[in-house]
């Protein structure tokens, strides 16, 4: 068992955008779903879907995107709170990233979303992901 499994859905997507792959499965749980929901809103891949595989067991199945000539939307994933060091930012901290180019994913008291939303809705949460 992961000791990280939000860890282990970034690194997956890293791996599968770096071998040019058109999709990926991860085992499901419902923060995977929402940061997934959040990329998919951003732009950044191209669909989620969960995958009831018998039993009480479900996948995520992650269609990723790529621009027109092949090129990787998503260029670096990086966890940043981690189990060791959690990290909390107020509304005014949550970070711009790339100064705007690149999102950061913020698991609030209203669930998980973008930088942008933290910022229209004045709350702050931890933050998960920084990703362009």
């Amino acid at each position: 068992m992961w000791s990280d499994p939000i860890a282990d859905l970034l690194t997956r997507i890293r791996n599968a955008v770096r071998n040019r792959a058109p999709q990926m499965t991860v085992p499901y749980s419902g923060v995977k779903l929402a940061i997934c929901k959040v990329l998919k809103d951003e732009g950044y891949i191209a669909g989620v879907d969960r995958i009831d595989a018998g039993g009480d067991k479900a996948h995520l199945r992650v269609q990723l995107k790529y621009g027109p000539r092949g090129e990787q939307v998503i260029t670096s994933v990086r966890r940043e709170s981690k189990a060791g060091r959690r990290l909390y930012v107020s509304c005014g901290e949550v970070p711009r990233v790339l100064n705007g180019l690149g999102i950061a994913i913020v698991s609030t008291s209203r669930g998980v979303m973008s930088d942008r939303q933290c910022r229209e809705q004045k709350i702050g949460g931890e933050l998960l992901c920084t990703v362009y």
